[in-house]
């Protein structure tokens, strides 16, 4: 008898109670994640700088192989590292998508024995130069990344 209706106590499901919690858990971890992975879009463009800066390292160090010195009086602070063609840099080799010829400086005049080359995206002329305003990675003679604090 009776075997078509289920009894009250029967019935599962979730309270409105347990629902709102559920909710606040998920707009928590939410609020959380999502200004973190705000940054990772800018750090893997940031990778395109890093990537170049390397190379103009290494052409750093065959021109200190060369002539036994990073110095150079065409070097001097702030000066794009394509300057007079010594480095065998072209504006065209150094164009990426982020990146242009125009963020990759000297910082400071290199001396001797070291040097440091900055990337600033806010100087960048590329075609995606936008998206990286505010990277600015440096490198030194023994191969030592900074980048900001995005």
């Amino acid at each position: 008898m009776g075997h078509g209706r289920k009894k009250l106590k029967d019935l599962t499901g979730f309270t409105l109670i347990e629902l709102v919690i559920v909710i606040v858990v998920v707009g928590v971890l939410a609020g959380i994640a999502v200004p973190l992975y705000q940054v990772v879009p800018e750090r893997s463009k940031a990778t395109e700088a890093v990537a170049t800066l390397g190379l103009i390292r290494q052409a750093m160090g065959e021109r200190y192989a060369e002539h036994g010195t990073y110095g150079n009086a065409s070097f001097t602070d702030g000066a794009r590292v394509t300057v007079g063609g010594t480095l065998g840099l072209s504006n065209g080799f150094l164009l990426g998508r982020y990146f242009s010829s125009a963020s990759y400086t000297f910082d400071g005049a290199p001396t001797a024995g070291e040097f440091r080359i900055s990337c600033d995206g806010s100087s960048s002329t590329a075609p995606y130069a936008s998206e990286v305003a505010r990277v600015v990675c440096t490198i030194d003679e023994a191969g030592t990344i900074t980048t900001s604090d995005w």
